[in-house]
């Protein structure tokens, strides 16, 4: 299985402002009973790129009932924490993820199901997934919009309590680094807990606790569903990171309507230099169950022996577009025809498309590939060799693998499975952010081609990180 490091690194919220406020709204509404039965059909397909605007990333879930959302797409969070983060992801949510398609799976019907389920002993277990890609984030000048059409776990009442859903984003750093919370930022797009009919959205930025953003709370608004519930049917919840107004704008919608809003000039210039500086965003979803905020609000322990096992939370699609701005976002695959020429210096993270990859803050900066394993690979779009053939190639690359654990670094031409024209052998540097530059010796080689990094092992165990790689002539 691969490493993970990144967490969910909220303490919990028991004496938080946003528990207070949410005591508060849930006497108002009083305590609904029962489950609603109402259920909006998903729409499998991502809707239409609006007007002005640049689709960056999608998933609409569409595949056969009972299989894993794609992990090209997607990593799985699984246990009560990261290896070295904080027990209980940080909240004191209580279940353990998982892998297993009872706890996440596609529902054949366009939709990623996401249930927590209680065994006979009383254990919990539920999901979590965090996009493979970190850089989400609008370029100067242009606008981000995070998007998603979700119906929450359709369950009210004491029956709902301890559900905690979530349609979020956490800033790049976080990977690798869980000193850096929340100082790298935060956004909440959809939050609920205990099956209240409402919908949170908040930023969490500076220090903690306390600071700018009034930590562990965070800066946040709720307001209810429109027309009907948010446990009874889909509802669309979406973010928007503005930079084309000075100062710049973060929004949050539901079903098009914005309910809360956070200027620039509400934060000191270092707290906002700290969140919007970086790479960029990654996007998670899970279904908690228990911990700080579930509970502050119920003003007891949760789960319960009321609360029900079994009741999923719906997601339609996920869809990240990108409006305007002075230079091009991040996407997949790059304009055509521009090209990365092979003697460059080519990030690693800078891949069109991958296998099996992920990324983390990397010591030298920037970002790195980590934890690669045998199988895995990323795809660089035309890299331009030229009409003189390359001498080698060198690869920057670092191994905090195990003893007797090593592998291939290979370069492959236009297929990942093709024959390699170059590879390198790595084992432990020292240390996983431990770097060494690496020749190896290249085929002839010459004009424009996709270019495969391809990782090969004979053990299972993650063998190599990269940070970049170029080709010598």
């Amino acid at each position: 299985m691969k490493r993970h490091s990144s967490a969910y690194p909220r303490p919990p919220l028991v004496a938080s402002g946003r528990g207070r406020r949410l005591l508060a709204a849930a006497s108002a509404l009083g305590v609904a009973l029962g489950m609603a039965t109402v259920t909006l059909a998903a729409r499998a397909a991502v809707p239409p790129t609006p007007s002005g605007w640049t689709l960056t990333f999608s998933d609409d879930f569409t595949g056969p009932a009972g299989a894993l959302p794609s992990g090209s797409n997607w990593i799985f969070d699984t246990g009560h924490s990261y290896p070295g983060g904080p027990g209980n992801w940080g909240t004191g949510e209580i279940q353990s993820y998982t892998t297993n398609p009872a706890n996440i799976s596609l529902d054949g019907s366009g939709n990623l199901r996401i249930t927590p389920l209680r065994d006979g002993a009383g254990n919990w277990t539920s999901a979590r997934i965090e996009t493979q890609r970190t850089n989400f984030k609008p370029v100067e000048g242009g606008v981000l919009r995070i998007e998603g059409r979700i119906q929450m776990p359709n369950v009210t009442g004491n029956a709902a309590l301890g559900y905690w859903p979530a349609f979020w984003a956490l800033g790049s750093p976080y990977r690798g680094n869980y000193q850096n919370w929340p100082a790298v930022g935060e956004f909440d797009i959809m939050e609920n807990v205990n099956g209240i009919n409402s919908v949170w959205g908040v930023l969490h930025c500076g220090v903690n606790p306390g600071g700018p953003c009034n930590e562990t709370s965070g800066i946040g608004a709720s307001r209810a569903c429109p027309g009907s519930s948010c446990q009874s049917a889909f509802h669309t919840y979406r973010f928007e990171w503005d930079r084309s107004v000075n100062p710049e704008q973060l929004r949050w919608y539901v079903d098009g309507q914005q309910y809360h809003s956070i200027s620039e000039s509400q934060l000191d210039a270092g707290t906002w230099n700290n969140m919007t500086s970086h790479s960029g965003y990654f996007i998670l979803l899970n279904v908690a169950i228990g911990g700080g905020f579930p509970n502050g609000v119920a003003g007891r322990a949760t789960p319960t022996a009321s609360t029900v096992s079994g009741v999923p939370m719906l997601v339609d699609y996920v869809a990240v577009w990108n409006r305007g701005g002075t230079s091009t976002p991040p996407s997949s695959p790059p304009p055509g025809g521009s090209t990365v020429s092979a003697y460059s210096t080519i990030e690693a993270e800078a891949f069109n498309a991958q296998s099996g990859v992920r990324t983390e803050s990397c010591s030298e900066g920037g970002l790195n590939l980590a934890y690669l394993a045998n199988g895995d690979w990323a795809r660089y779009d035309r890299v331009d060799f030229g009409a003189t053939r390359p001498v080698d190639f060198v690869a920057r690359v670092a191994s905090g693998a195990a003893g007797g654990v090593s592998g291939l670094v290979e370069v492959r031409l236009d297929s990942p499975t093709a024959t390699p024209i170059g590879s390198i052998a790595v084992a432990n540097t020292g240390g996983w952010q431990s770097w060494r530059s690496i020749p190896g010796n290249v085929s002839a080689v010459t004009g424009v081609h996709t270019v495969y990094l391809t990782f090969t092992s004979g053990q299972p165990s993650d063998f190599v990180n990269v940070n970049w790689f170029t080709f010598r002539r």
